[in-house]
């Protein structure tokens, strides 16, 4: 694990170092308390150098604010949607890594020795995994940490399952419900596989990228006796099989990291792919952007020899990176069309979530326009 030292109290300190985002340990660290202005703060972070804070807890979210005002989103001309799209990133990237550089060292035992601080421990035991030495981690990094645990306890209600679905940290928590509905009511396909076929495998469905197990619940409530699950992030895995166990399905929901396609064939494929293309970076950020579309194209080739006579794909797909000129809706059909599948229906609906009736950012027109649509593939024949 990599490492940060500093000098405090004219005495070597070390301590070591975490990030999410993979962000390198700084080399340059000082010292800082409620003494420290937010203009001083903000240009030492400006320039690369990370303030390890020992001061009052809520104070610290205060300087964050004032940091957060002094950086400016750059406005101009605006000649096309993925040019603003690709401005967007870059500041935020910019914003992330200047507010980055205030941090916090949690103890052997990640109690955060602050005044005022709440206690961390058990919100860092769920996302880090049992103590062990002290560490460094980003201040926002440890806030998305507190956030994730209240949203663990607390729980997402999902109409479609008349339940609450309970995220774990680094997991993309569905508290946009439309893509839900979409999976909730589409018309299941019809099976014309032999009866011994039935007797044999059972009803079965995978769900790709499962994330919090949402999307697999309710493939269970519909009536498949076997979901398979598939996600390549473990925290995931252990998320989607804490919620089979809470909804009472962990006998029909079988979470698995094999890769993204498990063996065998089923009845139905569902992937909910990120909408993006682009590289994230956070590990929240990996539900929200697919680099090079690999999700995307990896479910679309290996759907046919993964479908039982009969069967279909369902992928759940925003239209927003259309909007924003990162794909077209030609490039979607051709590569629909080159995996040798069809177009059997679409499902569509719009947004619900409050972004759309906000203008934060030069991205909020897309969004307003933006379309949900679950497109049922099949095999091509003839």
């Amino acid at each position: 694990m990599a490492a940060i030292s500093w000098t405090e109290a004219d005495e070597p300190r070390a301590a070591a170092w975490h990030s999410e985002n993979a962000t390198p340990p700084p080399a340059e660290i000082v010292v800082a308390d409620d003494r420290m202005k937010a203009d001083t703060a903000y240009r030492l972070a400006a320039k690369g150098t990370a303030l390890l804070w020992r001061g009052d807890f809520h104070n610290a979210r205060q300087l964050l604010r004032a940091m957060d005002r002094r950086i400016r989103e750059p406005r101009g001309p605006q000649r096309t949607a993925a040019e603003t799209f690709h401005r967007h990133r870059q500041y935020r990237g910019h914003r992330a890594r200047v507010l980055g550089r205030l941090i916090v060292v949690l103890g052997d035992d990640y109690a955060l020795d602050l005044h005022r601080a709440p206690d961390v421990r058990q919100a860092c035991t769920e996302a880090y995994g049992p103590p062990a030495r002290p560490v460094a981690v980003a201040f926002t990094e440890l806030q998305g940490v507190l956030s994730a645990h209240q949203w663990r306890e607390k729980g997402v209600h999902v109409p479609a399952l008349d339940a609450r679905i309970h995220p774990h940290y680094g997991v993309f928590s569905p508290i946009r419900g439309e893509y839900i509905d979409l999976v909730a009511r589409a018309p299941l396909p019809d099976r014309t596989g032999t009866a011994a076929d039935r007797i044999a495998f059972d009803c079965t469905a995978f769900d790709l990228g499962t994330g919090t197990g949402v999307l697999a619940a309710v493939l269970a409530r519909r009536g498949f006796d076997r979901v398979v699950a598939t996600d390549i992030n473990p925290r995931a895995l252990a998320c989607a099989r804490d919620n089979a166990e809470r909804l009472g399905l962990a006998d029909r929901i079988e979470a698995t990291g094999t890769g993204l396609y498990p063996d065998g064939r089923a009845d139905l494929v569902v992937c909910n792919p990120p909408w993006l293309p682009g590289r994230p970076v956070s590990a929240v950020e990996g539900g929200v952007y697919d680099p090079d579309a690999a999700m995307l194209n990896g479910f679309l080739t290996g759907l046919a020899e993964h479908l039982r006579p009969g069967g279909e794909g369902w992928l759940v797909l925003s239209d927003l990176a259309e909007h924003l000129g990162l794909r077209t809706r030609t490039d979607l059909l051709d590569a629909v069309a080159g995996a040798g599948l069809t177009v059997a229906g679409r499902l569509e609906t719009l947004p619900t979530h409050p972004g759309t009736e906000r203008s934060p950012d030069l991205l909020a027109d897309s969004r307003r326009r933006e379309v949900t649509s679950l497109w049922r593939l099949r095999p091509q024949t003839g």
